[in-house]
């Protein structure tokens, strides 16, 4: 009996749509609620991230039988990140570009003004402002959203590909009544 291996790119697509939905949702929320974006409710979106791409490797798992590889694993895990962040990374894009642009001069101030509490002098944080505004404009942000949900979802698409990695056994046994089980060591 040959073994059917599903895609998974329906569980990949279902639980990036919802990832993308709630941090659409987060940003809003953090937006609305005028928070810092530099306050620890950033790391949020990072846990957000981490676990709905082990949400998708579990489930990925389970539509397989149970059963899932290391590289499946990663595969999973790194495609809702590439995936997910290209979304956002229009998301992010059309935020700062057309929605909210007033969120990015926000944080250009608040960068600035962090540059000026650590005592630095005025011509060093124009230096570091003039570079700073280079990185923080819709096409730097969104380019930097890109690549990070690139290296990160490597990363933890390892990490999740580990901790669900569970192996086919190499041989399954019919029993009397014909169903598959496992052999018993």
């Amino acid at each position: 009996m040959e073994i059917q291996k599903t895609s998974p790119m329906p569980v990949i697509i279902k639980w990036g749509a919802i990832y993308v939905i709630a941090s659409i949702v987060l940003t809003y929320i953090i937006q609305f609620m005028n928070i810092d974006p530099d306050s620890p409710i950033k790391w949020l979106s990072t846990l957000l991230f981490i676990g709905f791409m082990f949400l998708t490797q579990k489930e990925y798992r389970d539509v397989n039988g149970g059963y899932l590889t290391f590289g499946e694993g990663f595969k999973t895990g790194f495609l809702f990140a590439i995936l997910s962040g290209i979304v956002l990374a229009v998301f992010t894009y059309l935020y700062f570009s057309i929605l909210s642009p007033e969120m990015l001069e926000k944080i250009v101030a608040s960068t600035e003004a962090k540059m000026a509490a650590k005592g630095l002098s005025q011509e060093q944080v124009d230096q570091a402002m003039s570079f700073t505004k280079k990185l923080l404009s819709p096409v730097g942000v969104t380019i930097s959203a890109l690549i990070s949900a690139a290296i990160m979802g490597a990363i933890i698409a390892l990490i999740g590909a580990a901790i669900f990695k569970k192996d086919r056994p190499p041989v399954l046994i019919s029993d009397t009544d014909g169903d598959t089980v496992e052999p018993t060591v």
